[in-house]
């Protein structure tokens, strides 16, 4: 079982260095932690009195496994989910905020244990979650990880600023759908004629 501090280093190495990227709502970005996030948080790194542009930029990476660890996992409350469900959960949280959340709330009640979808992980959440991974404990990891999947779909077909995530020039998967996907059972990952023919709409 892998360590809350080698997930978010995890995360951190997949999120990958400085980007700022005019489509993506986030703005300013460094190793998946946003100048939005910065600027909640009030983490003035450069330490000039204000949080802008370079404080991103002069982000370390282990200030982004701090922030990780502290801001989306120990205070959203991951580690009372079933530990197999954290690793998801905990990688969507950084790149989807509460979203992440709520598709879990949405999943368990599907499996039959009625959730509020609010996004916030409470004893009702926790309850739920236990009892839906308990009765089906090799299914619903993977069952997470497709209703992720189908989010980040869905979000394209709404954003078409936001379809270069979902599908490469090219048209193979863009980089939701394999980050997706590397959470989900080999044989439950969609084949290239597969992914090509959901997103072929976009045109």
């Amino acid at each position: 079982m892998k360590t809350v501090r080698e997930l978010a280093a995890e995360i951190v190495a997949r999120e990958g260095g400085f980007v700022d990227d005019p489509d993506d709502p986030g703005g300013a970005t460094k190793y998946g932690v946003t100048i939005h996030t910065l600027r909640r948080l009030g983490l003035d790194v450069t330490g000039d009195g204000r949080v802008d542009g370079a404080d991103v930029r002069r982000l370390t990476q282990a200030q982004a496994v701090e922030i990780y660890i502290d801001h989306y996992f120990r205070r959203p409350g991951l580690g009372a989910l079933p530990q197999p469900l954290q690793a998801s959960v905990f990688d969507m949280l950084v790149n989807a905020g509460a979203n992440a959340v709520k598709i879990l709330q949405r999943l368990c009640t599907q499996m039959g244990q009625p959730c509020v979808d609010d996004g916030v992980i409470g004893p009702q959440t926790i309850r739920a979650a236990q009892l839906a991974y308990e009765a089906a404990p090799g299914h619903m990891v993977d069952a997470y990880g497709i209703a992720r999947r189908n989010y980040y779909y869905a979000l394209a077909d709404a954003r078409p600023a936001s379809r270069k995530y979902a599908r490469r020039r090219d048209g193979g998967k863009g980089g939701w759908i394999t980050r997706a996907e590397e959470f989900i059972a080999p044989r439950y990952h969609l084949t290239d004629a597969q992914h090509r023919a959901r997103v072929a709409a976009w045109a």
